[in-house]
This record gives structure tokens, C-alpha cells and sequence, in this order.
């Protein structure tokens, strides 16, 4: 996925065999260890860490499909949706965080739609590898491989939440198929967001050069622990600047645990909508704080309101942590599973304010759509399908009067787009609502008609 802006490019660091090398080079830099004695080489922390960072080699057909305009139809008939197809390879790192069970992590957009997984280990062995469960939103896949003689060596992880801006990091991954190469650098930042990379940010940046086919690598601590997995690149073209970004080690161990214990990722949900605290809203609301999660609003019956947040509050910190702004805060409350008990510091008119939550179910398959968006306010949002077949989203209830019947919705439509991104469920909708910038087009199957209804 990729972001261009001023010729800017935000971009996954996958890379694929078509692509040239490209040049890139980091400068040398004074290490200390922990007792602040000076490290001359890196060498002996690789020499135990590289051995649980993999290269992985994908293969696969990529299946895209458009909705077809309603006078073009029956010039290519079916349900109006034309399906293509095209077969890819593509290459990226990952990480083995668990040598006995065969557990690897590397990125979603690395495996994602793969027909065959091929891991190469350190020492040349090649083994195939099947997905256990991935995370879109997140960008994290799960992958097994049989650990029958392989003597795998996995990565110890850090806890991420103590790394600091200025931690000396390495990055270690494939990048240009140039496997088990070694960078190095610093934590340049912390708690990143509104990149657009994907639905959930909380990206540790660095400096360290991160380039394609970096992507599903380790960002390792000087004592070899895994600090991030690499994910994400920012320069002209898709190049190396210098600012990368790695999903936090914490983020990830919980999002994966979610995997092997269900399969799939079971995020949480607070239930509340807001913005991040900044000046201008300091001091509009005579504010002792200038960063935080802001409350604008609280959903009836939700984790947020059961354990007695209100409309007003700024949530400061989340188990003890800082919380720079609402998207930090929405990133670590999603990458939690349902029913996890959370401790939220707050501000209440001035005053500290401590409480815990029990988190709701983000994928449940019924919801208040008030809780998606404002615009939807008065329905009910079930999984279902259309009468050709077609997964989407039921209104299956609609109060009259009600803002998303003021939209133009109706009881019974099946949202199956926004903004020409297919929909198949409730999770779907809600995250494609979260990334949506500015007008808002639904695309919606009524009966057998299909039409557009915008949101401004």
C-alpha cells in the first residue's frame, strides 16, 4: 500500500522481483551497552540473532474485482462484477518468535493472498510454511512451519513500551533479496500515526535504513531483542531516507496471541468517539495538557461507558503509558483482544482520574451504527448478504427521523462499498469508515437495484 504525496511516498517495504536495487548507506555510529561500557562490533549479538530472522518467498494470484456500471452490463454479464486475475511473486523477511512450535511473524501485506509460503533459515534450508491467521488492520500474519530437524532459534522479545526516543536499534531482514543484511541506527520516535499505512498505528520510527523487502524484519535492541517488527517506508519514490517504521514488539505479541488462541484477531473495543488534545483545543477548553486522547462522546452500553468514562474526559495514559493522541490511544485499545480489562488514566476537570475497563468486541456481527460512524446513527448493523449472494452489511433495523435514515438508508439495504472499497462485514465497514477522508459514498444493493449514498 502506498501513499503519495508532494512526491512523498508512504510505502510497505515488500519487495517484489520485478523491482532494481536501489543504493543506500548508514552511518557508523558509537554504541554503549548497558553497563556503558563501549561496543566495538555488533557481531557477537548477530551472531545469536540472525539465526531467527528468515527470508520469506511468496507465490500466488492476485484477484481484483470491480463493480461494473449498470448500462455496461450485459456486455459482460453475471452479477455485474468484473473478476481479474494475475498471478505474482514477491519476496520479505520475518521473524521466529517461538523455535518449538514453528512460530514465524512477518507482515500481512507480505503473505497476503499467497497460494505457497517458502521460509529460507539462516543457514540456506528451505521449508514451507502455511498462514495460521493474519491482521489486515494492523498489517501482522502468523506463519508455522513443521520444526521437525530444523533446530530453530527464535528471537527474544522486548518489552516495547520501555524502548525510548534515542535507543540504539538494528534492522535486520531482506531487503532487494539481499538476505540477512544488518543496518543500523536509533529510536527517532515514538507512538506514530495518521500515516495512512494502515487502520492501526503505533509505529516506532527509526533512521535505521529500512528498504524493500524489509518488510515482516526485526528491529532488534543492542542486546538482540526484538523491539519491532519493520514494516514501513517514507521517502521520495519508496526509497530509504532514513524514516522507517516497525509495528511495536508489544503490539504485536498481543495481536498474535489473539491468533493462535482463535485464529483470528478479536479486537477490542472502548466504544467512545474523540480526537487528539492540541492547543487550540487546550485552550478552547482552558486545558491543563496539551496531548491526549479527547472524549468528544461515549456510546450507551459500551466498555467506555460501563466503566464510567464520560463525554469531557482526556485519557492520558493507558496502563501506566502515555497516550500522545486518540489514534495512539485507538491502535493499543485495537490491538488488545475482547474481554481484555484495561486501566485508563484520565483528567476530569482538572483532576486525575483512574479506572478500568472491560473491552468490548469490535467484530461482533451485530452492532449500533452509531458506534462506526456519527452519519449512521439510528440503525443496526448485521452480517448478511444480498438476494444474488453478495456478502455485505444488513440495516436490519432503522429508526425513522434518525440521521442515517436522513442519509437516505433504508430497512433492509445491504452496504456493500465505501467509497468503490468492497465490504463483506461489519469489520470491514468499520475500518474502511476509520480511514475514509472527507465525503463518505456508500455503495448500497437495494432489492435489485444498486446505488451510491454520500455522506459529507
Amino acid at each position: 500500500m502506498s501513499k503519495v504525496t508532494n512526491r512523498t511516498v508512504i510505502t510497505s517495504c515488500v519487495f517484489a522481483a520485478s523491482l532494481m536495487i536501489a543504493s543506500s548507506a548508514s552511518a557508523a555510529l558509537p554504541f554503549f551497552s548497558s553497563d556503558n561500557e563501549p561496543v566495538t562490533s555488533l557481531a557477537p549479538m548477530l551472531e545469536k540473532t540472525t539465526p531467527g530472522i528468515v527470508t520469506i518467498s511468496v507465490e500466488g494470484t492476485q484477484v481484483s474485482r470491480q463493480q461494473v456500471p449498470e448500462v455496461f452490463r450485459r456486455f459482460f454479464g453475471g452479477n455485474g462484477e468484473q473478476v481479474q486475475e494475475r498471478p505474482f511473486k514477491g519476496l520479505g523477511s520475518g521473524v521466529i518468535i517461538d523455535a518449538d512450535k514453528g512460530y514465524i511473524v512477518t507482515n500481512n501485506h507480505v503473505v497476503d493472498n499467497a497460494d505457497e509460503i517458502t521460509v529460507k533459515l539462516n543457514d540456506g534450508r528451505e521449508v514451507k510454511a502455511k498462514k495460521l491467521g493474519a491482521d489486515e488492520q494492523s498489517d501482522i500474519a502468523l506463519l508455522k512451519v513443521d520444526t521437525d530437524n530444523l533446530n530453530l532459534v527464535a528471537v527474544p522479545l522486548a518489552d516495547s513500551d520501555k524502548v525510548r526516543v534515542g535507543d540504539f536499534v538494528v534492522a535486520i531482514g531482506n531487503p532487494f533479496g539481499l538476505s540477512q543484511t544488518v543496518t543500523s541506527g536509533i529510536v527517532s520516535a515514538l507512538g506514530r500515526s495518521g500515516l495512512n499505512i494502515g487502520g492501526y498505528e503505533n509505529f516506532i520510527q527509526t533512521d535505521a535504513a529500512i528498504n524493500r523487502g524489509n518488510s515482516g524484519g526485526a528491529l532488534v535492541s543492542l542486546n538482540g531483542e526484538l523491539v519491532g517488527i519493520n514494516t514501513a517506508i517514507f521517502g521520495p519514490n519508496g526509497g530509504n531516507v532514513g524514516i522507517g517504521f516497525a509495528i511495536p514488539a508489544n503490539m504485536m505479541k498481543s495481536l498474535v496471541d489473539q491468533i493462535i488462541e482463535f485464529g483470528e484477531v478479536r479486537r477490542g473495543l472502548l466504544g467512545i468517539l474523540g480526537q487528539d488534545v492540541d492547543s487550540g483545543l487546550a485552550e478552547a477548553m482552558n486545558l491543563d495538557v496539551s496531548r491526549g486522547a479527547f472524549v468528544s462522546e461515549v456510546s450507551e452500553g459500551s466498555a467506555a461507558d460501563k466503566g464510567g468514562i464520560q463525554a469531557g474526559d482526556i485519557i492520558i495514559e493507558i496502563e501506566g503509558r502515555p497516550v500522545t493522541s486518540f489514534l495512539e490511544l485507538r491502535a493499543k485499545i485495537g490491538s488488545k483482544g475482547a474481554g481484555t480489562k484495561v486501566n485508563l488514566t484520565l483528567l476530569r476537570k482538572g483532576k486525575e482520574k483512574e479506572v478500568q475497563v472491560t473491552l468490548g468486541d469490535a467484530t461482533q456481527s451485530t452492532v449500533a451504527a452509531k458506534e462506526i460512524h456519527p452519519a449512521l446513527e439510528g440503525a443496526t448493523l448485521t452480517n448478511g448478504k444480498t438476494k444474488q449472494g453478495v456478502d455485505g452489511v444488513v440495516i436490519s433495523e432503522l429508526t425513522a427521523r434518525s440521521p442515517s435514515a436522513l442519509i437516505g438508508l433504508q430497512d433492509g439495504d445491504v452496504i456493500i462499498g465505501v467509497n468503490r472499497h468492497k465490504i463483506d462485514n461489519v469489520v470491514d465497514l468499520r475500518n474502511a469508515l476509520d480511514e475514509a477522508k472527507g465525503v463518505i459514498a456508500l455503495n448500497v444493493k437495494r432489492g435489485v437495484s444498486t446505488l451510491y449514498l454520500v455522506i459529507r
